[in-house]
């Protein structure tokens, strides 16, 4: 049982397996119980056959426990949610209650074996909440969300339960545990305290109430975000209109109206980003102002989905919540519990690379305005214009056009001849295609995993397309975490939002959507090679602002000379890409940097400085947009032609697990460069040295502090000029 005292739109109790990237995801619940008295956890309003025939009610008979996803309905998860919330706190009670004086096996132990339905259907659910939802399923996520708040405080505010934990805590030292073992004690004990196990009975019932308002508030806002993304898909009447983008999505676009009955018209969905993929290829310039337009406008031009009021309750919520623990802000709550540990630490990493940041992206800006103007053009550049007119000062300044990569990054070879190829040649693992096996959406691909000595490591799910059902961005989960205690493997699942093409047609992938693949590859890795004992350390349950240290470091193999020659393929002739084309490939990593590393930051500064709020500061929902502003501003990052990747109202990430925890990327990036050096250094693509990244990092989880876990494998602290110079700021 991973007790999950942070979470988003179903605060429940344990663990999160899933994590996010460009998205964050719902968590869900990591070992909750196992099934004693169905009929007691049943309300009156059960459907008895549903339950009977339930899929969740025994561990799936499928390879490794994968879900039976084709027996799977929509009305067996409120039936497993009842019964499994019920037999955790049976459990859960009698481990409380018991005459035994407190151990490690009798409290501890029993606590990471308890809860395995609930575990079992809050996986699949919060997956398909995420991945393929459905009006039943967002209904039900509202009303789950409260009780799951509620199932979560019954256990960490449980006083006899403290009692327990607080002695066993107080003997540490006399127990003669194992390293893992003591780890586990104090993590369970801290999370009880940061919970609010130790406040007054008055002071728990208003985190009680906090709680439960907040678990409704953030699953409406993350549905208000998906719903905003499809109602406001922009809808272009000509085909003139449409013209520079590239003829597949152009009748991916065609198609998309013809399903909303607007036949002749043409439909560009929006991405989660503030920026959207067709303003690079788009040379109508007020259609790219539409479309960048509405895509800000997003949670905040008021109806039905405006999340000004959502997210204005949240932060202040939040800010309560930690006053009554004891810190100044959630920001400052957050970080005692990441590497960064400190708020002062985070505010100096992001002020020492905002500066340079800014005298890049006004370099870039002064570059695009001459080329504007040397067109003949009298606008001043404006943020709609600047992927536009950046891919045009690309191919002028090296001979490059974006588009000329996608027909050599066919999705199936990216995946099996890039993507598995590096993990084969790094770590020796194999991949086998498992078709017999169920999935939720007929897009979606299960791969066997095989380790180095031929036996299971786990199951590969892989969900690349976009659909109306799933939200934006790309993120990790995991089904089945591994745990020698439970007997148990990985099961882990990628998704991306990639354009499906129309039939018979290749899936072209751009260069980012490459990275991307790569990079949420790594966070797999993470979860497939997991090692460790307990549940609640397994795969990528490690701190926020190092999980996304390995995913990054998975993504250098995307331009990994060998690795890039072996799957940049010609879909339609099979050459590979030219030499020429490569080489400026490679020499445009640090092209616009300046842009991606302004955008993430202004990100990052309005996540810190919407959660470094007192109670009292928190801006009303009329004041949002404008404190954001001037918090960018303030932070001297306030750049008119780059908003922030994510402006507040659709920011989902501070709503979910990344609370307070954006700077996170940029944090694991330092490990990451330092990392790609150690790589360089030592041979790159060798089996000694996958060998080492997975014995000494990937395959400890949060069994281990993880900074000691990097400097085991690097055997040093990390250094940020690596960094530096790859983002050019230097």
């Amino acid at each position: 049982m991973r007790i999950q005292v942070l979470s988003l739109a179903a605060p429940a109790i344990l663990t999160v397996g899933l994590v996010a990237c460009s998205e964050p995801q719902t968590p869900g619940v990591n070992n909750p119980v196992s099934v004693q008295s169905s009929e007691s956890a049943m309300s009156e309003n059960t459907d008895v056959s549903a339950v009977t025939a339930n899929p969740f009610f025994e561990a799936s008979p499928l390879i490794l426990n994968y879900p039976q996803f084709d027996l799977i309905q929509t009305g067996h998860y409120l039936p497993a949610f009842e019964c499994g919330m019920a037999e955790q706190l049976a459990e859960v009670e009698a481990i409380a209650s018991q005459g035994e004086s407190p151990d490690f096996e009798n409290t501890i132990i029993a606590l990471e074996l308890s809860g395995q339905l609930l575990d079992r259907v809050s996986r699949v659910f919060f997956s398909m909440s995420s991945a393929h939802t459905n009006d039943e399923i967002r209904s039900l996520q509202q009303q789950l969300a409260p009780q799951l708040a509620a199932h979560s405080d019954a256990i960490l505010l449980n006083r006899a339960l403290f009692a327990r934990i607080q002695t066993l805590f107080d003997q540490r030292q006399e127990l003669a545990l194992e390293p893992e073992a003591l780890r586990l004690l104090e993590q369970y004990h801290l999370d009880f305290v940061r919970a609010g196990a130790a406040l007054t009975e008055s002071e728990q019932d208003r985190m009680r109430e906090i709680n439960a308002e907040m678990a409704t508030l953030q699953t409406q806002f993350s549905q208000n975000v998906l719903s905003e993304v499809n109602d406001l898909a922009i809808v272009v009447d000509s085909e003139e209109e449409m013209a520079g983008l590239d003829e597949a999505l152009k009748q991916a676009a065609s198609e998309e109206a013809a399903e909303r009955d607007l036949p002749g018209k043409y439909v560009i969905p929006l991405l989660n980003t503030s920026g959207q993929p067709a303003l690079a290829s788009l040379q109508n310039r007020g259609i790219r102002q539409r479309i960048y337009e509405t895509s800000l406008s997003r949670g905040s031009r008021g109806g039905d989905f405006d999340n000004r009021e959502v997210l204005s309750k949240v932060l202040s919520l939040r800010a309560e919540r930690s006053a009554l623990l004891g810190f100044e802000n959630h920001a400052e709550f957050i970080l005692a519990n990441q590497t960064a540990q400190t708020v002062e630490a985070v505010n100096k990493r992001l002020a020492e690379l905002a500066a340079p940041a800014v005298v890049n992206v006004r370099r870039e800006a002064n570059d695009l305005q001459a080329l504007i103007e040397s067109e003949g053009n009298d606008f001043q550049l404006a943020a709609w214009d600047w992927d536009f007119y950046t891919e045009k000062l690309r191919a002028e300044r090296f001979n490059f056009d974006a588009n000329q990569l996608r027909p050599y990054f066919e999705l199936d070879n990216v995946l099996t001849r890039g993507v598995f190829y590096a993990a084969e040649r790094l770590f020796g693992i194999r991949f086998e295609e498992r078709d017999e096996l169920p999935v939720y959406q007929e897009d979606v691909r299960v791969f066997e995993v095989i380790d180095v000595n031929g036996s299971t490591l786990g199951m590969f799910i892989a969900d690349f397309y976009a659909r109306p059902s799933k939200r934006g961005g790309a993120w990790m989960n995991s089904y089945v975490s591994q745990s020698a205690l439970m007997g148990t493997s990985p099961v882990v699942a990628n998704h991306l939002n990639i354009t499906k093409p129309p039939a018979g047609e290749p899936t072209l992938l751009t260069f980012d959507e490459v990275t991307t693949m790569f990079h949420e590859f790594g966070h797999a890795l993470h979860g497939l090679f997991s090692q460790v004992e307990y549940p609640y350390f397994s795969g990528t349950s490690v701190p926020r602002d190092f999980v996304e240290y390995p995913s990054q470091v998975n993504e250098m193999w995307a331009t990994w000379q060998e690795v890039l020659e072996n799957y940049a393929v010609h879909y339609e002739t099979g050459e590979a890409m030219p030499r020429e084309l490569l080489d400026r490939v490679l020499s445009t990593q640090t092209f616009n940097q300046g842009f991606a590393t302004t955008e993430y930051l202004a990100a990052s500064i309005v996540d810190q400085a919407l959660h470094q709020l007192t109670v009292n500061e928190v801006p009303s929902s009329e004041r949002i947009m404008d404190f954001e502003a001037q918090a960018l501003e303030a932070a001297g990052i306030q750049v008119n032609e780059v908003p922030p990747r994510y402006r507040a109202t659709y920011f989902s990430h501070i709503i979910g697990g990344y609370s307070a925890g954006y700077y996170s990327y940029i944090w694991s990036e330092v490990l990451d460069a330092d990392t790609v050096e150690w790589f360089r250094e030592n041979g790159g693509l060798r089996r000694e040295n996958g060998d080492h990244f997975r014995q000494s990092l990937l395959s400890q989880g949060g069994s281990s502090d993880a900074m000691g876990l990097y400097r085991d494998f690097r055997g040093r602290d990390a250094q940020i000029l690596p960094l530096l110079e790859r983002r050019g700021l230097n």
